[in-house]
Order: C-alpha cells, then structure tokens, then sequence
C-alpha cells in the first residue's frame, strides 16, 4: 500500500493500539504469549505506559492503524546484544499488501541500533509468516515443543534469527 506510513508508537496513540493488539489477542489467541482476557482487563494507562517503555511501530492507512510490531531489548548483561521481534499483527482485510514486512523492516531497523541479534518466535503452522521472516533474512535454528497452550492444545514455535553485524563478528574473540 503505497499510502501507508510506518511511524513509532507513542503514548498518545494508547486508544488505537489498545483496540489493535486485543483484536490481534481475540483473533489469533495462538499467535501470542498472553491473552485477551488479560489485557482487555489492562486499564488505558497500561496501553500507555508499554507504548512509553518499548519500541512498538503502528502502519496507517490514513487515520486507521492497520498492524503493529515491537522491538524488546533482552534484559541482563549477558542477553543485552540480542533483541526480539515481537506482537506483530496485520488486521485480516488488508494483509499481503506488504504491511508485515514494512513492519518488520522497521523493528529491523529500530534492532539495527540496539542489539547485534534480532530473534522471533512464530506459531510452527504460520507458514506465510515463516516465509515472510525467512524472506527478511531470519534463519530457523530451533522448535520449542507445546510452547503454548490455548484452550488445551499445545501449539509448537519455530525459533528464528537474524544476524544484524557481519557473521565474523559472532563468536569467541
């Protein structure tokens, strides 16, 4: 979509992605760690704050967000050069437009001046969204077996990766 404009998040975009991510938590309660029912219980300020600690990227089309993603940075010294694309989600009627990847693209970015490794998890059966990664340069290196349960049933994650500094880089000195 040639009118849509990938921005940061802000706080005082708190109303429009409160409404975002608990349609994504609703629509696809396997593709996510938490819930609806936690986070439709979050007051407005919850929204808010997240907004204000993390890197989360909103895509427009006009007045309406249209999908999100986020950046977290791993806590601890000795995760500190990795980081995590998480909560990406497009609204059904406007997905294979290239929203995810400009998406993407931006937490990639965003990554680029923080971490020197950006990683993701994705539902095993998601394969327009493996294929979406891979095509992004993320590599799959492993599968956390019933990483989730929803309504009783297990569902696998994919573990994947990309390299944001040269690959010589990455390793013992």
């Amino acid at each position: 979509m040639h009118d849509m404009q990938i921005r940061r998040l802000s706080p005082t975009d708190a109303i429009l992605y409160r409404e975002l991510r608990l349609e994504a938590l609703r629509l696809a309660p396997d593709a996510f760690s938490s819930t609806f029912a936690v986070e439709n219980a979050e007051p407005l300020t919850w929204f808010a704050d997240r907004l204000e600690r993390s890197a989360v990227f909103g895509a427009f089309g006009g007045e309406e967000l249209q999908g999100i993603a986020a950046f977290l940075a791993r806590p601890g010294q000795k995760e500190a050069h990795k980081g995590v694309l998480v909560g990406m989600y497009v609204r059904p009627d406007v997905r294979n437009a290239g929203i995810g990847r400009r998406l993407a693209e931006a937490v990639i970015e965003h990554a680029r001046r923080e971490v020197e490794i950006l990683q993701l998890s994705v539902v095993a059966g998601n394969e327009p969204a493996r294929r979406l990664y891979t095509s992004l340069g993320f590599v799959e290196y492993g599968l956390e077996k019933n990483a989730l349960k929803v309504n009783g049933c297990y569902w696998d994650e994919v573990l994947m990766a990309k390299p944001l500094v040269p690959v010589d880089r990455i390793g013992p000195p």
